[in-house]
């Protein structure tokens, strides 16, 4: 008798789904718990699983449908009992076909398309996402030690501005055949648009086309709560410059060492320091709730991360009671299954602050939306050196400035101040929170 494979309920606001694509054919063999496709939510773009094993029979909804929940996706013929027991290989003739027997490969969707586009066996590789399962930065390494000669790789380390690598990669630009222009030699993204175009034949303009992108469920939500924000958050946007010297060489002495695998990240940083902020200023990690203003007793900070779909937030839960390891190692584990498409709606929920940075992009400073029903959202810009008057003298200091939007609504202007100077002070003297 066919099962039915349906659409199903993957986030708390969800009410439909689009499918983004089949990963499997009508007629394939397929396994309980495999993947069968993706499908979009209001969340995220997420696998699928095969409700049981058998043959896929028929597939009901083509990619590009957009599904109710408990809507039939597809049918799967289950084989007799009979059928499954003749199907079974011997132990010895899985062991020649060189595959255990019952052995499954765990890989993300990304990471198998990418796997399969590449002719990479998945078998061989080793997972490094949660529970051992193989993700897209797994794949990707796989890809580079295969087409990559040991003998092209250079020793030396090219210094280059983060945008600077970027616009190198998009533009198909060897860093390692540039002069940089910048201090000390750093290659910077002029240095990248003129090996470009050195490089780069003349040829004729490329007509621009008009095209009709219709909203993506993600892109949906993501309008739908930023115009809710624009027009009922009464948004107020303080401004500050921040010393960061200091958690510069920090974080630079950290990566010399090794002492901590990942490096933390300046966001990583940030999300420590505002967390342990949150905790003196606890009207900061508020809400409104009917005719009261709710203060929260956990504070979770969610992330913002630009993907393919748009812009996701992972929270980092209780993010006061762990330390700047522990938010390094969950914030990239987030951030790779957010841009893989594989985060849960657990893992997008409950935030109570947001922290978003957008100075790997060489922006100074911006004006953020706070994602209701939260309070408040911190912004940070790059940070550049700059001559600055420190200790009264002339010097060359690392500087950053911090952007904190919050709603008028709960939080006055001079307690929300008061709150930005004591992430101020945190950014330039971190060691003693650093070591808790």
């Amino acid at each position: 008798m066919p099962v039915e494979v349906i659409i199903p309920k993957l986030s708390t606001t969800m009410d439909e789904g689009t499918i983004v694509r089949w990963l499997k054919e009508a007629g394939d063999q397929v396994q309980a718990g495999e993947f069968l496709f993706e499908l979009e939510t209001d969340k995220a773009v997420m696998g699928v699983e095969s409700p049981t094993s058998g043959v896929l029979s028929q597939i009901l909804l083509p990619a590009g449908s957009t599904a109710s929940l408990g809507e039939v996706a597809a049918l799967i013929v289950t084989p007799e009992p009979e059928e499954v027991a003749s199907s079974q290989p011997l132990p010895g003739e899985a062991l020649e076909a060189g595959r255990p027997p019952d052995q499954r490969v765990k890989a993300s969707p990304l990471a198998r398309r990418l796997a399969e586009e590449h002719s990479i066996d998945l078998a061989a590789l080793r997972g490094s996402g949660p529970g051992g399962r193989i993700v897209e930065s797994d794949v990707r390494a796989a890809i580079e030690g295969v087409t990559q000669p040991p003998a092209t790789v250079k020793s030396e380390r090219v210094v280059a501005s983060p945008a600077a690598r970027k616009l190198a990669q998009e533009l198909g630009v060897n860093l390692s055949d540039i002069q940089g222009t910048g201090p000390g030699g750093r290659l910077i993204m002029e240095d990248v648009h003129k090996a470009a175009a050195d490089q780069a034949p003349i040829a004729p303009p490329v007509p621009v086309h008009e095209e009709l992108v219709p909203f993506s469920a993600v892109r949906r939500v993501i309008a739908e709560r930023m115009a809710d924000s624009a027009r009922t958050v009464a948004r107020v946007t303080l401004t500050t410059e921040a010393d960061a010297t200091r958690l510069v060489e920090w974080r630079t002495t950290i990566g010399e060492q090794g002492r901590m695998h990942p490096v933390p990240s300046y966001t990583d940083l940030a999300v420590l320091l505002t967390a342990r902020a949150l905790r003196e200023h606890r009207f900061m990690n508020a809400r409104i709730e009917g005719e009261a203003i709710r203060l929260l007793g956990s504070i979770n900070i969610g992330v913002a991360v630009d993907t393919e779909r748009g812009l996701l937030v992972p929270v980092l839960h209780d993010a006061d009671q762990i330390g700047v390891a522990a938010i390094a190692s969950q914030a990239q584990r987030l951030i790779e299954k957010a841009r893989a498409g594989n985060i849960t709606p657990e893992e997008l929920s409950d935030g109570t602050f947001t922290v978003t940075n957008l100075g790997m992009y060489e922006v100074d400073a911006f004006t953020p939306l706070v994602n209701p029903p939260e309070c408040a959202i911190l912004g940070l810009g790059r940070i550049v050196p700059k001559q600055v008057v420190y200790r009264n003298e002339v010097s060359i200091r690392h500087m950053v400035t911090l952007s904190l939007a919050f709603d008028h609504r709960l939080v006055d202007g001079a307690p929300a101040a008061r709150f930005l100077q004591r992430i101020k002070q945190l950014i330039e003297e971190p060691l003693l929170l650093l070591c808790e």
